[in-house]
């Protein structure tokens, strides 16, 4: 009994789609774009924030303050990382997410169990709190969204 020419055609097909599923997105198309925007709202935020407490009253909180600006270098760098097509910037992006989270998490607990190292608040305190907690849930998103969106070579 032959092969029906027909099913053989169906199958070469299947195989060939198989093969070539697309380029994949860009990571800076769609939600990618969003959390790339909120990254650089907090960048801006933040960092703004870290310098003006710095240059103005550093006495008054410095761990505090120190960390609100160390919190806007790292959203300045997630910021650059995620949006870039460079080839480490993927990696990046990931050790800049994971910072922040860790970041968040450790000032979160200290600020909750010491606050007095905390005379003033910091843009992670309380999990970040004064920011609608967005930089609590914004790293979870992010690793989230990097994991769904990593290269061959990541993978």
């Amino acid at each position: 009994m032959g092969e029906n020419p027909q099913n053989s055609r169906i199958l070469q097909a299947a195989q060939a789609r198989s093969k070539d599923k697309g380029p994949k997105p860009s990571r800076s198309t769609g939600l990618g774009r969003v959390i790339i925007a909120v990254y650089g709202i907090l960048a801006l935020a933040a960092t703004v924030r870290g310098v003006y407490q710095i240059l103005s009253k550093f006495d008054e909180a410095p761990v505090a303050y120190t960390l609100s600006l160390i919190s806007g270098l790292i959203y300045i760098l997630a910021t650059f990382s995620l949006s870039s097509a460079k080839p480490k910037a993927w990696m990046m992006s990931l050790w800049a997410v994971s910072i922040e989270l860790v970041g968040v998490i450790v000032v979160g607990i200290l600020s909750l169990t010491h606050p007095e190292i905390f005379a003033h608040p910091s843009v992670w305190s309380g999990f970040g709190e004064g920011y609608g907690y967005i930089p609590l849930v914004l790293p979870l998103i992010g690793l989230w969204w990097l994991y769904r969106n990593r290269s061959e070579r990541h993978a």
